[in-house]
């Protein structure tokens, strides 16, 4: 970081988590830090703004205010012009951004890393904070959280939200810890580690916690920030070969492209003995592990299967090969959340120029002689699930040896659920509106 970079802190989490709080109790106690402050909020009279506002007194000016729209959407381009003018007309030590509760931090961050704010600002941290009593709930099955952006209407579940925020986190505050039993924070607490492993974890109530815990850290790496999500390390534990961190591909859309490529066997009974396993997180009580085949799913039984999902999987990730699909398709769950997504043809399926050309230029990609890349590749991540049911329920939904055996990829006859291109998501599961 150059002597002249602005620090910057991110601070997300879901509505009423704490983040205002957390935000005026660090104006409070930040000594002799001078603090700017942007304040994003998505109603049109930006409330959080006026709580900061009367209690600013060590802020570096007055609060910054972002009304009536999404900082990692609509307001894209009003945050950096923000930002900028911030840095041309203020005399500050460090920027605290606090983004509206159903942010994504990745897509914030980004616009520190690159473009015209990446010249005079870095990122110190990105800080999640945690309602430990509705984390807790969230995984229940419960709440749904609204999304602008694409569309008015667009709704997504706020599980999906808090995992996300997590996953990105350098520092996770569990507020709230009041408001839960010792049993029900120890299984937070344990589940944020499985989905962030390096994230610091701090509990609190009332958002109260040191600064120095959280201003000054430099912890924030772009370089691996997409890399560090608890499931893409279960991949690595597992000895996948190719991980390029790509944030246009990871931090906006969960595509997943073709970062991670192995054979691990070309016939059903073969795929039984490399199927990948890990459990790094078997110390904070979180299982995780890998599954890898190279035969396809069969689409109505993996739809049926990815609609009930035992309870405590708390979040899958990874590539689904799915009979009648020419398609690499990307599985998100989190929770009682569960979507498809296209992300984009396999690379088997292009001119073969366009293939030798993909694959020199990456020497790790296994191919498979019949298949190319196709295959498939999930991390799953809970507490308590008996992985070796869950495993056997997925091998009961690929194609058996007899279909396989005549199996012409791109082709199906009968109901296929499945996304038709690229750019396309199908919700399997969502959370219940009740």
């Amino acid at each position: 970081m150059a002597s002249d970079d602005i620090p910057v802190t991110i601070l997300s989490g879901s509505l009423g988590a704490g983040k205002t709080t957390l935000l005026n109790r660090l104006l409070d106690t930040a000594g002799d830090r001078d603090i700017a402050v942007l304040v994003n909020d998505m109603g049109e009279i930006n409330v959080d703004a006026e709580l900061v506002s009367g209690r600013s007194a060590n802020a570096a000016g007055s609060v910054t205010e972002l009304s009536n729209g999404c900082i990692c959407c609509e307001l894209r381009g009003d945050l950096d012009r923000a930002v900028m003018r911030l840095a041309r007309e203020r005399d500050f030590d460090h920027l605290v951004v606090e983004a509206s509760g159903i942010s994504e931090p990745g897509p914030v961050a980004k616009l520190f890393t690159r473009g015209n704010a990446s010249a005079r600002y870095v990122v110190d941290a990105l800080v999640t904070v945690v309602d430990a009593r509705q984390f807790y709930d969230a995984f229940g099955g419960a709440g749904e959280a609204t999304r602008r952006g694409a569309a008015d209407d667009d709704t997504r579940p706020l599980s999906d939200l808090l995992v996300e925020q997590v996953e990105l986190a350098n520092v996770v505050l569990l507020n709230k810890t009041d408001l839960v039993s010792d049993e029900e924070l120890a299984t937070v607490e344990e589940l944020v580690h499985g989905l962030r492993p390096d994230a610091e974890i701090i509990r609190t109530e009332y958002s109260t916690v040191d600064p120095d815990r959280l201003l000054g850290r430099r912890l924030y790496d772009p370089a691996r920030a997409a890399e560090a999500a608890g499931w893409r390390q279960a991949l690595a534990d597992a000895g996948d070969g190719d991980h390029e961190a790509d944030e246009d591909e990871h931090d906006d859309h969960d595509h997943e492209g073709h970062a991670h490529d192995h054979d691990h066997g070309d016939d059903h009974s073969h795929d039984h003995d490399h199927g990948g396993h890990s459990h790094p997180e078997e110390a904070y009580g979180v299982t995780s592990f890998v599954y890898r085949r190279r035969r396809p799913f069969h689409p109505g039984r993996l739809a049926d299967l990815l609609a009930d999902l035992p309870p405590n999987v708390v979040r899958s990730k990874g590539t689904l090969w799915v009979a009648g699909r020419e398609l690499n398709l990307a599985l998100g769950q989190a929770g009682p959340s569960v979507h498809v997504e296209a992300a984009g043809p396999w690379v088997a399926t292009r001119p073969e120029f366009e293939q030798d050309a993909y694959r020199r230029n990456r020497r790790n990609l296994e191919w498979d002689d019949d298949w190319g890349d196709r295959r498939i590749e999930l991390v799953f991540i809970g507490t308590g699930f008996d992985e070796e049911s869950l495993r056997a329920r997925l091998d009961d939904c690929l194609l058996d040896d007899e279909a396989f055996a005549s199996f012409d990829p791109g082709t199906w006859e009968g109901e296929n659920p499945f996304p038709t291109e690229q750019g396309e998501r199908v919700v399997l599961a969502a959370p219940d509106a009740a």
